[in-house]
């Protein structure tokens, strides 16, 4: 039996949102729902590996479009966490 495996489109919000309450709360939420998709982007794509080495899946293009879709997810992640670590650098070499 052949499982189709169907890839969901990241979603980003269009408008900032403006909450009036603790903006370190919403940070470490927005932080944590990020996290939560990049793992779901890679458990997806192991899955769809796994389920093309077992026979379960026949279009090879729909588990090379999830690895890619990991992979892409992985190296924003990177470059977001290389750009808070640049700003965090750059913040610490501020005298006071």
């Amino acid at each position: 039996m052949v499982k189709e495996i169907t890839l969901q489109p990241l979603s980003v919000p269009v408008e900032p949102r403006r909450d009036t309450g603790a903006s370190g709360a919403d940070f470490g939420v927005l932080l944590n729902e990020a996290i939560n998709r990049l793992n779901d982007s890679q458990v997806r794509a192991d899955t769809a590996v796994q389920q093309f080495l077992a026979g379960e899946v026949q279009d090879v293009h729909q588990v090379v479009i999830a690895l890619r879709e990991a992979e892409i997810t992985m190296q924003l992640a990177l470059e977001v966490r290389n750009k808070l670590l640049e700003a965090y650098q750059e913040l610490s070499r501020i005298p006071l």
